[in-house]
């Protein structure tokens, strides 16, 4: 069994996709054209948000937005480490400064006194990360205590498409909000796709010069740090296409996700919280002191299983010795216990049962 079929989606989907990709080709246009401003339009629409702005990953997304908040080298950017360094990625291409931020055992997000501490260290900006589907649920009280010190707030919402808070889509609460199309996201393309989403008018004109070389206006450049970052009318159309479909794939991931919490009884594995409107279930993430054994024991019964993530970025190998002293407790137990089972909308409930049943039977 595969973590994540996606010959399974797209074969369910096949006429959608056939339709997008011929309206594509009849109309010949496939840069930014009508594609990528129909999906901008609906995805804004969807989030409920003024502005979206298209670009080719997550990542970008993530990048431009920061620079677009007037982040420069040196500058000082709080965010997890826990979330597979994507984040720090973006940092480090800006030449800024990441301020990593522990999180909680059990929800696997950012603690509130970890805002608080952020912004006394001399963050301008804080990432918030709404991390395996599920959406940081105090986002009222981190975006008061940001405003009141003037620092600005970018949602990375790359694994929670849908997930709202206080019924307020994710992406509509912080500056800006950063969204992922990768194929087996919650709104997925058939290819690399990401978007910024914001309410600002002014962060929205600065995207939009900033993927596409900085041009104020055709090969005129005025604003730097930018660069060709683009979603293609293929994968806009595709987007378009998949949209509607979202919420009833969010209601499917949910279905598998409460099978996994009502018919899981191992007690050595610790399950993640499945009923609220904040979670998506992008992933289904366990924990377990002996995550390796279990993984290792699962692939012997042919259940695909990842380890969303094992390095604390701060650990990675690009830092050397830079964040030697530095220490995030929780951060750091998560990275040996977390373990991520099968959690998509076309996974069956005999599928589900199976990877229970393995699991029930599994002695740790």
């Amino acid at each position: 069994m595969l973590i994540n079929d996606l010959s399974k989606k797209i074969l369910n989907q096949r006429k959608l996709i056939d339709r997008a990709i011929a309206r594509v080709l009849n109309g010949s246009w496939l840069i930014l054209g009508p594609e990528v401003e129909l999906f901008e339009k609906s995805f804004a629409e969807y989030v409920g948000v003024q502005y979206c702005r298209t670009v080719a990953n997550g990542t970008d997304a993530l990048e431009l937005a920061i620079r677009a908040l007037g982040v420069s080298p040196g500058d000082r950017v709080a965010t997890v480490a826990n979330a597979g360094f994507y984040t720090s990625t973006a940092l480090l291409a800006i030449g800024a400064s990441p301020l990593y931020m522990d999180v909680d055992l059990d929800t696997h997000l950012v603690l509130d006194a970890e805002v608080e501490r952020a912004i006394r260290d001399g963050a301008k900006v804080i990432v918030i990360t709404h991390l395996y589907g599920r959406a940081v649920s105090n986002l009222e009280k981190i975006i008061n205590l940001c405003n009141e010190a003037g620092v600005k707030v970018v949602e990375d919402c790359a694994q929670a498409h849908g997930a709202k808070v206080d019924g307020i889509m994710v992406g509509g609460w912080g500056d800006v909000g950063c969204f992922s199309f990768y194929p087996t996201k919650n709104l997925g393309a058939l290819g690399d796709g990401g978007a910024v989403v914001t309410k600002d008018n002014e962060l929205a004109n600065k995207i939009s010069r900033l993927r596409q070389y900085g041009w104020s206006s055709k090969y005129q450049v005025k604003l730097s740090g930018a660069k060709n970052s683009r979603l293609d009318e293929m994968q806009a159309a595709i987007l378009s296409e998949f949209l509607p479909l979202l919420n009833g794939w969010n209601d499917q991931r949910r279905r598998v996700a409460k099978m996994y919490a009502e018919g899981i009884k191992n007690t050595s594995l610790i399950l993640p919280n499945a009923e609220d409107e904040g979670y998506v279930a992008h992933l289904y993430v366990v924990r377990s002191a002996s995550r390796d054994a279990l993984k290792k024991y699962l692939k012997e019964k042919n259940i695909s299983t990842d380890i969303h993530y094992p390095i604390c970025d701060y650990r990675q190998p690009i830092f050397n010795d830079k964040y030697k002293n530095l220490a995030l407790p929780n951060t750091e137990k998560l990275m040996d216990e977390v373990l991520t089972l099968p959690c998509y909308p076309e996974l069956t409930d005999d599928e589900v049962k199976e990877v229970i049943r393995v699991i029930n039977d599994c002695e740790l």
